[in-house]
């Protein structure tokens, strides 16, 4: 019997309005909701190349976990010197508790702001899902040969869900992260392209709580949500939901490997 069985929508709303949001710790969606993953395992590729490097940058770390992981694989050759950026307080406090036993500071940074660091400080600077990459800071703070490797969220990711609560978005926005004009904007920084591959993925949504939930945490799918504003819309959801099984959407992924040339 699932966990939702017997649940109001009522029940299930108000735990999906409790959960905390900090961190990019999804364990809490085990049973409720699932994602197929990209072929290419970014933790792990992560993993080996923070093992090749000597000096080390993760951007809009979140929680730290992603990094906390692919450390945790790199060792005992992990690089030198790491440090990470995140612009959420919850999430620095979050990040700062786990990485700090590793040595890793975690420096509070804007999204849009400069990355705070001395130019060609990194032999590798990595994110994963940021929220939109500073192609010039990137390319400032690498050194030459030095390597920009990242997971991106692609154009229209889990665009079925969002346009269910705001209805049909114009093309400059479900076209926008492309992984060509991202090709584009990092050449145009200075970076050489050397990998990128962009993958379409399942995503199912087993219950009205987990879907309240994934709103709250990944706060720019449906900007300004809260449940009292789509109340409509949720409880529509949860009844097709309850009748027609899971609400299947899917997310798009893509892989980004860059290089700064070297002198």
């Amino acid at each position: 019997m699932s966990r939702r069985d017997n649940r109001t929508f009522e029940d299930l709303v108000a735990e999906g309005a409790a959960v905390p949001t900090e961190g990019w710790d999804f364990s809490w969606f085990e049973g409720r909701a699932s994602e197929a993953r990209p072929s290419w395992g970014y933790a792990v590729s992560l993993a080996g190349r923070l093992a090749a490097a000597s000096a080390a940058l993760d951007v809009q770390t979140g929680g730290g976990e992603v990094l906390d992981f692919a450390l945790g694989r790199a060792a005992p050759t992990a690089p030198v010197l790491t440090v990470a950026t995140e612009g959420w307080p919850a999430n620095v406090a979050k990040a700062t508790a786990l990485l700090r036993p590793r040595g890793i500071a975690v420096v509070a940074s804007a999204e849009d702001a400069p990355l705070p660091f001395a130019d060609g400080t990194f032999d590798l600077v990595s994110s994963r899902h940021p929220v939109r990459p500073l192609w010039e800071e990137i390319a400032r703070v690498l050194q030459p040969g030095g390597t920009y490797f990242a997971q991106h969220v692609g154009p229209r990711s889990v665009f079925e869900l969002v346009e269910f609560f705001l209805g049909p978005l114009p093309e400059e926005v479900s076209s926008g992260r492309h992984p060509d004009r991202e090709r584009a904007d990092a050449e145009a920084a200075g970076l050489e392209v050397v990998d990128l591959r962009a993958e379409r993925l399942r995503v199912e949504f087993h219950d009205i709580a987990v879907v309240v939930h994934f709103l709250r945490k990944v706060v720019w799918m449906v900007p300004g949500f809260t449940v009292a504003a789509y109340e409509p819309r949720l409880r529509a959801l949860h009844e097709r939901i309850e009748s027609e099984g899971p609400f299947v959407a899917h997310s798009t992924r893509h892989l980004f490997e860059a290089r700064k040339p070297s002198r």
